[in-house]
Parts: C-alpha cells; sequence; structure tokens
C-alpha cells in the first residue's frame, strides 16, 4: 500500500499531519521531498505561462536572444 502524507520534520523526527493506516511496528519506506520543490510536470506549465498572452512576433523577439550574451563592452556575442 502507498500513502502520500505531510510531515513537519521536528528535533530530529518526522510528525505526520495525518494518521497513518500502518500496524504498530510496522516498517516503512519513506522518500523524502521538500512540499516547496518543483515537480517536472510543473515545470512544463510555468514555461507555458512566460508565453501567454505574447503574440509569435513578440515571443521570436524574446527567443532570438537566448542564444546571445553580453560581453565586457556590452556587445552581444553568440554562446560558444
Amino acid at each position: 500500500m502507498q500513502q502520500s502524507i505531510e510531515a513537519i520534520y521536528e528535533k530530529g523526527v518526522l510528525r505526520p499531519l495525518k494518521t497513518l493506516e500502518l500496524s504498530e511496528g510496522q516498517e516503512v519506506q519513506l522518500i523524502v521531498r521538500s512540499k516547496n520543490q518543483i515537480e517536472p510536470s510543473q515545470i512544463l506549465e510555468l514555461a507555458v505561462e512566460v508565453y501567454k498572452g505574447l503574440s509569435a512576433q513578440q515571443i521570436q523577439d524574446m527567443t532570438k536572444h537566448e542564444n546571445y550574451k553580453e560581453d565586457t563592452d556590452g556587445n552581444q556575442r553568440p554562446y560558444s
């Protein structure tokens, strides 16, 4: 059985925020993930938001600058 729960780490111990469906003494395996960590699926959703409401020309103008960096003199140079 798999359960997804939230917990708080206090004084060296993880304290579940809801009752677990476990037998007393039952061993479990934990995968700890920070609550504010972004999931891979959320990255795409956030990327879409960057371009939301922009015209095709505005997107093209934005993305053409992604392949260039500014040197110490303020000139645009292609990434190598």
